[in-house]
C-alpha cells in the first residue's frame, strides 16, 4: 500500500523509518497505540525521525510498522504531499530485528542507497543536510554519540588511525563511550547482506551484525555527533519525558519548531511559503501551528 506525490523527484538515496516493536518499555502507554505515535511535547514522536530524513533531502520514504498500527500512521501522515515527499507503508508482522527492515524494504529500495532511522530516535543537529546524502557513495555510515552508560548500547571503538576498529553490543566491560545511534546509511548491498545474517539468540536479525559485516569489509564510516548536537532514544518513560522537556525548552529559546516536517520541508524548498500558509490556514490555531506561522514570517 502507499501513495505517490506529484512533486516526487527521484533521489539516489531512499529513507526507511522502522516504527514497529511492541513498546513493552512504555506499557501501558503503548497498550493501544504505537510508541511512535506518543507525544513528544507538541508533536508525535515519529515527526522527529521523519524531519531528520527530510532535512537530509530524502523525499521517498517507507514507514514500516506492525500490521495493526499502519492505518494510524497513514491517517496521520497520509501520502506525504503536505511535506513535499512521497510516503509508502509496509508491515513487519513480528519484531524480528532492526536489520529486517532492509529486507522488508528491499522492493521499495529497488537498488538505491538507504538511510534507515529508528522511529523512536530524536536528532537535533545542524549536520543533517542534503550534502551528507550527496557525498555518500558506498559502504555504510553510522552516527555515534558519547554516552555515560555505554553498557546500554552498541558501541564502537576507534583505532589510533582514526578508523573504526571494533563494535560491541552492550559491553559488560568498558570498550568505548561512542554509542551507535539509530541512524544508518547503507549502500545497495545491505538487503543482500541482511539475508545472509543468522538470527541472534533472541531470534532477531541484528543491526550490529550488519555493521560488523561492513566493518570486516573495511567499508564502514563513522560520523561522531558533536557537543552541539542532541540525540535521544525516547523508548522509556524517563527518556520520553526528558525529550519533551528538552524540545519545549529549545523551541521557547530559539523560537522555531524542532522536529517539524513542515518546517524542514520549507527549509529544503520541498514546499513553498504559499503552500505552508495554505496548510496553516486550514490547521487549528494551537501553539504548534502558531510557531510554524511565526517561523514562516522570519
Amino acid at each position: 500500500m502507499g501513495y505517490c506525490s506529484s512533486k516526487y523527484i527521484k533521489k539516489s538515496m531512499k529513507g526507511i523509518i522502522l516504527a514497529g516493536g511492541s513498546g513493552t518499555r512504555l506499557n501501558p502507554l503503548t497498550s493501544v497505540t504505537s510508541k511512535q505515535l506518543l507525544p513528544v511535547y507538541d508533536k508525535p514522536l515519529i515527526y522527529y525521525p521523519l524531519t531528520t530524513l527530510i532535512s537530509l533531502g530524502i523525499q521517498d520514504i517507507l514507514i514500516i510498522s506492525s500490521p495493526d498500527q499502519l492505518h494510524s500512521f497513514e491517517s496521520l501522515l497520509k501520502d506525504g504531499s503536505n511535506f513535499g515527499i512521497n510516503l509508502s507503508y509496509k508491515a513487519q508482522d513480528k519484531p524480528r530485528g532492526i536489520a529486517e527492515a532492509l529486507i522488508i524494504g528491499e522492493p521499495f529500495l529497488d537498488g538505491a542507497n538507504c538511510c534507515l532511522v529508528l522511529g523512536d530516535n530524536i536528532f537535533v543537529s545542524n549536520i543533517f543536510k542534503p550534502s551528507l546524502v550527496e557525498n555518500f557513495a558506498q559502504g555504510a555510515t553510522v552516527f555515534t554519540a558519547k554516552v555515560n552508560d555505554p553498557e546500554r548500547y552498541g558501541v564502537i571503538s576507534m583505532g589510533g588511525n582514526g578508523l573504526p576498529e571494533r563494535i560491541v553490543e552492550k559491553p559488560i566491560q568498558f570498550v568505548s563511550n561512542n554509542a551507535v545511534t539509530g541512524l544508518y546509511f547503507y549502500d545497495h548491498n545491505a538487503p543482500e547482506f541482511c539475508r545472509a545474517l543468522s538470527p541472534s539468540a533472541r531470534n532477531e536479525i541484528e543491526i550490529t551484525d550488519l555493521n560488523k559485516k561492513y566493518l570486516a569489509n573495511h567499508n564502514l564510516n563513522v560520523v561522531h555527533l558533536d557537543e552541539s548536537s542532541a540525540w535521544m532514544d525516547a523508548g522509556t518513560f524517563s527518556s520520553l519525558h526528558n525529550s519533551s522537556s528538552y524540545i519545549s525548552a529549545m523551541q521557547k529559546r530559539i523560537g522555531i519548531p524542532i522536529g517539524s516536517p513542515e518546517y524542514a520541508a520549507l527549509k529544503n524548498s520541498l514546499i513553498t511559503p504559499a503552500e505552508l500558509l495554505t496548510l496553516l490556514d486550514k490547521a487549528p490555531s494551537n501553539e504548534y501551528y502558531q510557531l510554524l506561522r511565526k517561523a514562516l514570517d522570519l
